[in-house]
């Protein structure tokens, strides 16, 4: 078993077993007939995920983890917030006539700041900072820009990650103010596995540990039978993660520069609703 499939059945039995029920509150998602989406959640779970243990892709059901990447590049390397700059479909719902998602992910890692070293974005601060400044504490991007919250067309649920350098392991903590468990934990899990690869590499060093801490883990109610079969699935062993390692520009990365070996999943085709 994967520790990928192992932290997302002790999570998803949590929520299940001892979790909260909103019901009996006003919600703002909605399913595509109308309905009050409601969830059954806990507050404040921390999964750890060592990468030089393994790359934790979850096998409980496929993750379509190449979709994943090009959703990370769009975010971190094209730094964009048009769905015309993004080869998959995901966006659609939120997005307005022009394909906007407005002033939201992407648009926020590229705005331009003001520093000694000159004008830099977050990513740039970032990979300036774990090449030069490898032993400093202000390693961090964050998207949640209160000013400009009102233009976008959805708060960013991933909207922080803190990277630190210990003995040349390059490690992070995201930060997540929501997550769907069903749909996307294993998905937002795979991108920042990635995302500290990528860094890792073109900073001379190694990856370390992804932390990740969620702040309100929910399963939808129509998600709860569709959990329930997961979890009856059988996990197997976690595949092996390969990146090109020619690679030494973080922008010279392509969703073709990432492959992984022998992943096998269950055979859970289930069609999952999404919430709006």
């Amino acid at each position: 078993m994967s520790r990928a499939d192992e932290l997302f059945i002790e999570n998803c039995r949590a929520i299940l077993d001892t979790g909260f029920w909103d019901t009996d509150q006003d919600v703002r998602p909605r399913w595509p007939d109308g309905t009050p989406a409601h969830t059954v959640k806990r507050f404040g779970i921390v999964n750890r995920y060592d990468l030089q243990e393994e790359f934790p892709l979850l096998t409980l059901r496929r993750t379509y983890w190449k979709t994943a990447v090009d959703e990370l590049l769009w975010i971190w390397q094209k730094k964009s917030s048009n769905i015309r700059d993004l080869n998959a479909r995901i966006w659609d719902q939120w997005a307005d006539e022009t394909g906007s998602i407005g002033k939201a992910y992407g648009y926020q890692l590229g705005v331009k700041h003001r520093y000694p070293e000159g004008e830099m974005d977050q990513v740039d601060r970032v990979l300036y900072d774990l090449k030069h400044n490898p032993a400093s504490r202000r390693i961090l991007t964050s998207l949640y820009t209160f000013a400009d919250l009102s233009e976008m067309h959805l708060y960013p649920c991933a909207w922080s990650v803190t990277f630190n350098v210990t003995e040349n392991r390059l490690n992070a903590v995201l930060n997540q103010r929501s997550q769907d468990m069903l749909a996307a934990n294993n998905w937002n899990v795979v991108q920042y596995a990635v995302l500290v690869h990528m860094l890792a590499q073109v900073s001379g060093l190694i990856p370390g540990e992804l932390i990740h801490v969620i702040a309100d883990a929910h399963i939808y109610d129509r998600h709860v039978p569709l959990v329930e079969e997961m979890l009856r699935q059988t996990p197997q062993p976690a595949p092996k993660f390969i990146m090109d390692e020619t690679v030494t520009d973080f922008y010279a990365f392509t969703r073709n520069s990432f492959r992984v070996e022998d992943y096998r999943y269950a055979p859970f085709e289930a069609e999952i609703p999404v919430a709006v």
